[in-house]
């Protein structure tokens, strides 16, 4: 027996399981959405039922697992796996509220301000020249940046598009026309202090 032989023998591929914390209601609620859509664009048909798509998604997006691992874990084609997640992050984005409608939602109930602050989301790091822009120097960490606005209670009610991780929130908050939409809508928008500040002595 030659050694390439041994080695392929002794080669196993083992899979694991992880916890996966959502809630039952997020996991019908999702693959509700995938069986809407699936149904409207007349195609029924997937080699899994839209349960498990949406757990296999939601795993995915939670764990930021590799999509090869994930699909060689559970006999699904990673072109599959990749399709379906982008699939229904399209969904996902479609039922996203947009900023001036919240904003008016927000003030017509008697809001008067929203809270504003950007957040970074871990991520894998890239290869080759896509790997720099989503260092953030602030976290020393890979990521995406994104820009949430919440009421006073503290609820989401809008966040923006994924944003390379090294954007400042000023930019981000720029590029969004948050100010405009904020006069518009006669709201205020507090902001969380930098975390080097203190508080100003009289």
């Amino acid at each position: 027996m030659t050694k390439t032989k041994e080695r392929a023998e002794d080669t196993v591929s083992l899979v694991y399981q992880c916890k996966l914390n959502v809630s039952t209601r997020t996991i019908t609620y999702l693959a509700d959405l995938l069986r809407s859509h699936l149904k409207a664009i007349r195609s029924p048909f997937r080699s899994q039922p839209t349960g498990r798509i949406a757990v296999l998604v939601l795993a995915m997006l939670r764990h930021d697992q590799r999509l090869l691992d994930l699909a060689g874990g559970n006999g699904i084609p990673e072109s599959t796996l990749r399709r379906w997640r982008d699939e229904i992050i399209g969904l996902f984005a479609a039922k996203a509220p947009r900023l001036d409608r919240a904003l008016r939602k927000i003030a017509k109930r008697g809001g008067a301000v929203v809270l504003i602050d950007g957040t970074l989301i871990p991520t894998q790091r890239r290869t080759g020249a896509d790997d720099r822009p989503n260092y953030s120097g602030k976290h020393h960490r890979h990521g995406l940046h994104f820009l949430a606005l919440t009421d006073e209670k503290g609820k989401l009610i809008w966040i923006s598009a994924a944003r390379p991780g090294r954007t400042h929130d000023a930019t981000a908050a720029r590029h969004d026309k948050i100010a405009r939409h904020l006069k518009a809508a006669g709201l205020g928008a507090p902001a969380a202090p930098p975390r080097s500040c203190a508080p100003c002595s009289s």
